[in-house]
């Protein structure tokens, strides 16, 4: 790892958590943020998960490439990340990271079977299947894709949510103007 973290080519390095903190931690509801929002938390999350990938040694089963592309690995990811700042932050108990360890160690079990459930794999990856209830239309599911490029598709993938968030929010302000 190298002495200076905070290097942007640094693939082990993680800003401070002081750095990280302008505000205190809170929880992100990804169903809220708007564009904006959504960009940084998107490229905060991404950064922590290298981090974490790197430090704890992760293997694809717990932690795999297009994990921003299933949404039940971002809701666990976010949340450990949330609590991850508030363990680590400077107002924390001298405890909480030994607290944020055993957290961590329940949600590397929900990350195995989230990955499991999802079927997203090292080299490839597939949509998260989804279970038709009775009067419901399937949901295209589309098929399996290999894994290329993750950094692009990462990059490609903000872009997409950030403009369909950008898309709401003009529709939004349009129905309120009138």
């Amino acid at each position: 790892m190298s002495p200076y973290p905070d290097e942007p080519d640094d693939p082990d390095g993680y800003r401070s958590v002081t750095e990280l903190l302008e505000r205190p931690p809170v929880p992100i509801n990804w169903n809220l943020l708007d564009a904006e929002q959504a960009e940084i938390e998107w490229h905060d999350l991404d950064e922590w998960v290298k981090w974490l990938k790197s430090t704890f040694g992760l293997p694809p089963n717990i932690v795999p490439p297009y994990w921003h592309r299933h949404d039940e690995l971002v809701w666990e990811l976010s949340a450990l990340h949330c609590h991850w700042l508030s363990c680590y932050h400077e107002s924390a108990s001298p405890s909480a990271p030994i607290s944020w360890m055993r957290e961590f160690a329940e949600a590397r079990g929900r990350l195995r079977d989230w990955v499991s459930i999802c079927g997203t794999r090292l080299d490839r990856d597939r949509p998260t299947r989804q279970t038709t209830w009775p009067g419901e239309l399937p949901a295209d599911s589309g098929g399996e894709i290999e894994i290329r490029d993750r950094k692009k598709d990462f990059a490609d993938f903000v872009r997409e949510d950030v403009l369909r968030r950008r898309r709401i929010e003009a529709i939004a302000n349009q129905q309120l103007i009138g």
